[in-house]
């Protein structure tokens, strides 16, 4: 018996696989480039992006959608919206645009990126833009604004009754609008249905009271969206079920509602061992739509999704070196590394989201257990357990070895930028929110100091590439 690394990973998995192969000196190879080549010319930590990861997904997902709707004879049109949540860095939209994609949206600060990639060419009048979350009175203004510079292509998605009225006061001419409807929450979650959308039971009547012929609106679009993601689970074909029902009974009355949007949720590989059929479950989305638009003889909708995370989850890595080895005890192993998973990954920490983890080099060592532990000084900062067990193992480092083992934590590419706040960036680029402090002059008196203002649209475009 054995107890290489290698054989380890060989003898648990399929390997080599998608993304993930060995050189003849035993290092990593992610995505065909030779990951220890990089360490040595820029040293660790390192932050991987792999850009034409971006545009494969793009067309796995948009060939396994159109395959599937072609074969049932499905007549509406499939339309690929990219959630610019998941990461919102100049590279990535760019990358994205290039494979004519849609654009979805969920901050003010958003419609600044939008602005901008339309005034360098690199988006058009004619994209659709798909408005969506909680919209403060400026991410209204904003969208406000861009339809009435024609873009004719903004729709809008109602997350509150209220919100249309600000469109209805403010647009000039008409525009598309959409309705988000709340979905319910799994049984074991802490609230019954999303704190997003309209209560299901009031979309239809908000519907035949306010939108119903109304002279400025057009009702174009659905959308619903299942927090846990695309599963096979009674939950998710319950909620997709409801939503489609819903779809039905408007349709019967509004020619122009020809949309339903499906939202995220698509996962990613998050080890080794990660099964998903991506081809199963499209084609059940796609019959399911079909099935329920028959019965109810009403036409099938154009099917729109907003990946973020599978559009760019699997093109992120983060690379470290192992700094030393510690014996804590009888039974726990440290491996220190050269950064905080804390802050780098912060979704390991946050809540508990597990990443392919490898070695790049020493593939031939012996493996053992071992807990990695982060540089900061906070206990929670290590990572013990890996998506398919409990149990973190990585090959032995010989104390005379004069050469570091490094690790890589892949399919990183989605939300650990700014939740992290990477370089002043934050989730969903709301802004920092402005500083005052408060001290006693020589009188005793208070008196309040702005230290820092709200931060604003031109620093969050500059972190991210577009000036």
């Amino acid at each position: 018996m054995t107890n290489r690394y290698f054989d380890l990973i060989d003898q648990t998995f399929y390997f080599p696989q998608e993304g993930f192969d060995i050189d003849t000196d035993g290092c990593l190879m992610f995505n065909g480039v030779p990951v220890k080549h990089l360490i040595e010319k820029y040293g660790t930590p390192l932050k991987l992006s792999y850009l034409p990861k971006i545009g494969y997904q793009i067309k796995k997902a948009r060939n396994l959608f159109t395959r599937a709707m072609k074969s049932m004879g499905y007549t509406g049109k499939y339309h690929y919206c990219y959630c610019t949540k998941s990461s919102h860095f100049s590279y990535v939209l760019e990358e994205v645009l290039r494979q004519e994609v849609q654009l979805e949206t969920s901050s003010a600060y958003d419609i600044d990126i939008i602005r901008n990639l339309a005034s360098q060419g690199k988006l058009s009048k004619d994209t659709i833009i798909v408005c969506n979350g909680f919209k403060p009175d400026r991410y209204k203004q904003k969208i406000v604004d861009l339809i009435n510079d024609g873009f004719h292509n903004v729709i809008p998605v109602l997350d509150n009754t209220e919100e249309a009225f600000f469109y209805e006061e403010h647009i000039k001419g008409k525009c598309k609008i959409g309705i988000r409807v709340a979905t319910e929450e799994e049984p074991n979650f802490e609230f019954y249905t999303s704190r997003l959308g309209i209560r299901h039971t009031n979309v239809i009547p908000f519907y035949q009271e306010y939108l119903k012929d109304h002279p400025k609106f057009e009702l174009k679009m659905l959308h619903f969206f299942v927090d846990t993601g695309i599963k096979d689970t009674l939950y998710y074909w319950g909620e997709l079920r409801k939503a489609i029902k819903l779809y039905c009974e408007i349709r019967r009355d509004c020619d122009t509602l020809t949309a339903i949007n499906i939202g995220g949720g698509m996962p990613i590989r998050n080890s080794l061992g990660f099964e998903f059929d991506y081809k199963y479950m499209i084609k059940e989305i796609v019959h399911s739509i079909l099935q329920a638009c028959e019965e109810d003889e009403v036409p099938e909708p154009d099917l729109f999704t907003e990946f973020g995370k599978y559009t760019v989850g699997e093109s992120g890595a983060v690379i470290y070196s192992v700094l030393a080895q510690k014996q804590q005890n009888d039974s726990e192993l440290w491996y220190m590394i050269d950064n905080s998973l804390m802050t780098t990954i912060p979704d390991a920490w946050g809540i508990g989201e597990r990443f392919i983890l490898l070695p790049i080099n020493k593939w031939h060592n012996e493996y053992r257990r071992v807990n990695i532990g982060g540089l900061s000084c906070d206990n929670s900062d290590y990572y013990n357990s890996e998506a398919h067990e409990a149990q973190v193992y990585l090959p032995s480092i010989p104390k005379d070895d004069k050469e570091p083992l490094y690790l890589g934590f892949f399919h990183t590419g989605a939300y650990q930028d700014s939740i992290s706040g990477y370089g002043g960036i934050k989730h969903c680029l709301i802004p920092a929110p402005k500083h005052v402090l408060l001290y006693k002059d020589e009188k005793g008196n208070i008196v309040d100091k702005l230290y820092q203002p709200e931060q604003t649209s031109e620093d969050m475009l500059r972190i991210l590439g577009y000036s």
